[in-house]
């Protein structure tokens, strides 16, 4: 494990799992059981996966704020650890929730009005938020030690959400008119030339009005940041200069990769992938389909990812209990030595339900037989009262007894973005989004 972190210093999983072994979690309360219901088409399966887990983003949510739980076991933290990337997935799942008349819109848009108008008051950093928020309060709740202020890369993925619903609540009423021009507001204060660290051609994670740039940790791919870059040069008031893509995104060691790992090319990242929420954080709402630029296609990059690391798991080197065609899926998740990067170089045994799930518009067969597998066969073992837990080792006879909103999020939105492309077509149409590919010599379908 400190070979693989030292390899990826400045993903996103190298702090949280640090961070995760600091909260000291409780896994001691066993998920409410939910029956298992059989006989079940394809169809009202996926059904059934995707409106049980928006129950976390829902039910789940803080009831001052609306904002997703960091996770749903008791930590040092207390119950009022709210999660920032998190609730932006959360957004994007009420939109699914919406759209599929799970709830009104009104009731959606009361519940996104009282989110908007909480962030309106947190704390933030030349308009960036931190990693975790204080569900209640708005203070900050540092990440660790000198983390305590900005995190560019999880403010990305609340704007990610909050923008699609921006698209989606286009209705002409007061209230929507309001919660559209309040996200306008929280997307227009995101300073993300302040992250250049004052012109340095590439993006830093972390600012600290205590630490300052102590924490130094340029945002180098390829891993789960490319919406960072994305939205940062698609800002309407802080827009970042193409060279800080391409000097600074583009250039480093483990960008480039054109290697073949069973059979299956993959164009950029570490050998093998890597933890396949790279694939899924950035993807939720940009449309890999014909998304290219002069680096890779990068709906080639995901799917061969996603293809690798299933074909990782079929092959089972080490031979874990299992494993196989139908129980697949590695990525960072909660394990039984605590948070942990599960890929096929940092292979512990440990199946994580999000990886095959939220990978659905990569490899809908194979996620298809994995799912069925996951309800039907595991399922008295694994699912819940918001889906399935975060992960499982047969190997080790262990069954996760939570749920985190980083992994339950994509669940619901990929499956969706699977069936009918609705939060990829929302994001994908935001005028601003579309400069923002075309500055940065992107190739899409959406882009007119």
């Amino acid at each position: 494990m400190k070979r693989y972190l030292l390899l990826l210093s400045v993903s996103f999983f190298t702090n949280v799992c640090v961070a995760q072994q600091k909260t000291k979690v409780s896994n001691t309360t066993s998920p409410e059981k939910t029956s298992i219901q059989h006989n079940l088409t394809d169809s009202a399966l996926l059904d059934l996966v995707q409106k049980q887990t928006f129950k976390y983003f829902w039910d789940f949510a803080d009831p001052f704020s609306g904002m997703a739980r960091e996770r749903s076991n008791v930590t040092d933290y207390g119950p009022e650890l709210a999660a920032t990337g998190g609730t932006g997935f959360g957004v994007m799942a009420i939109i699914v929730a919406v759209n599929r008349n799970w709830i009104t819109r009104d009731t959606a848009v009361r519940r996104l009005l009282k989110l908007v108008k909480f962030l309106s008051k947190a704390n933030k950093y030349h308009g960036i938020f931190p990693h975790w928020l204080n569900g209640e309060t708005g203070k900050t709740i540092p990440f660790s030690s000198k983390d305590d202020g900005g995190d560019v890369v999880e403010t990305s993925y609340l704007m990610e959400g909050l923008l699609c619903a921006r698209e989606y609540f286009n209705k002409d009423n007061p209230e929507e008119k309001q919660l559209r021009q309040r996200i306008t507001w929280m997307w227009n204060d995101v300073d993300y030339n302040w992250q250049t660290r004052g012109g340095i051609s590439v993006l830093y994670w972390h600012w600290s009005p205590n630490n300052g740039w102590a924490m130094n940790a340029e945002i180098r791919g390829w891993n789960e940041c490319l919406i960072t870059y994305i939205l940062a040069a698609s800002s309407p008031e802080h827009s970042i200069e193409p060279d800080v893509y391409n000097h600074g995104w583009a250039v480093n060691n483990n960008f480039h990769n054109g290697k073949k790992f069973y059979v299956y090319t993959l164009p950029l990242g570490f050998d093998y992938g890597g933890p396949l929420f790279f694939a899924h954080y950035s993807f939720l709402g940009l449309d890999p389909h014909g998304l290219k630029d002069k680096y890779a296609d990068y709906w080639e990059q995901n799917q061969n990812h996603t293809l690798i690391n299933h074909a990782y798991c079929v092959d089972n080197p080490k031979h874990y209990k299992g494993y196989g065609a139908d129980c697949w899926g590695l990525t960072a998740s909660d394990s039984y030595v605590g948070y942990s990067a599960h890929s096929p170089t940092n292979d512990l045994g440990v199946i994580s339900p999000t990886a095959a799930l939220s990978s659905f518009p990569y490899t809908p067969g194979y996620s298809m037989q994995a799912l069925r597998h996951f309800y039907f066969d595991l399922g008295d073992k694994i699912w819940g009262q918001y889906g399935f837990v975060d992960a499982f080792s047969e190997s080790k006879n262990w069954y996760a007894k939570s749920y985190l909103a980083i992994d339950e999020g994509p669940i619901v939105v990929m499956i969706e973005n699977y069936r009918t492309g609705l939060l990829w077509k929302l994001f994908m149409n935001i005028a601003e989004i579309q400069q923002g590919l075309k500055k940065l010599g992107f190739e899409s379908p959406y882009i007119k």
